[in-house]
């Protein structure tokens, strides 16, 4: 997610002053959060790489976001409704901010700086938000996993300016993410392969088309 957001001085203001946030680390592996009612919990990832996943009933799981630094993520953007458990995992070491919403709306006792810019910024990243949800729609909808996939590889050279990108995922982690069978994937991958559409070493993929 892109954004005008200067997380460096925003850290230094909130270490000095700011009383309404938390900075938080976590090892890769690590819960940062789960979303619960009513909470109404924003969090900006510092550092590190995350992945927001879901369990159903049946302990099937479902990626359903993955979130870079400078992300933003929280409950406020799921409002809980079924038994579903939602969850943020660290895919790396990772610090996090943590605010409650209603928490923000409120000037801190110390006014500072961190506080006033966080709510002049707050409609671009939500907004940036939006857009990325809108994104994982729009592959989602896709009927085939070719197009799935290529849909995917298209969005993340669109990202990185290059045909050439390092995919933030494994490739168990990628089935989860677009929803798609893991064997019936890898066949797929292997087809665009042979076909020419793509170039694959590990998680590295260089876009050919």
């Amino acid at each position: 997610m892109d954004s005008n957001f200067c997380i460096s001085d925003f850290v230094k203001d909130l270490d000095t002053k700011c009383s309404k946030v938390q900075k938080k680390t976590f090892h890769k592996g690590e819960i940062i959060t789960s979303y619960i009612a009513k909470r109404n919990q924003l969090c900006i990832l510092l550092s590190g790489e995350a992945d927001l996943v879901r369990y159903d009933y049946n302990g099937n799981r479902t990626i359903v976001e993955h979130f870079n630094t400078n992300d933003i993520f929280g409950e406020i953007f799921y409002p809980v409704s079924t038994n579903n458990e939602l969850l943020v995992e660290a895919k790396d070491n990772s610090s996090v901010l943590f605010f409650i919403y209603d928490d923000i709306k409120m000037k801190c006792k110390n006014n500072c700086s961190f506080h006033n810019n966080l709510l002049i910024n707050l409609p671009g990243l939500f907004l940036n938000e939006i857009i990325d949800l809108n994104m994982r729609i729009e592959l989602l909808s896709k009927r085939t996993i070719r197009d799935k996939l290529l849909g995917y590889f298209t969005i993340i050279s669109a990202r990185n300016m290059s045909k050439s990108f390092r995919i933030p995922f494994s490739l168990t982690d990628l089935a989860d993410y677009l929803s798609i069978d893991r064997s019936a994937m890898m066949r797929e991958l292997k087809t665009l392969k042979e076909e020419g559409f793509i170039e694959k070493s590990g998680n590295r993929m260089t876009l050919l088309y």
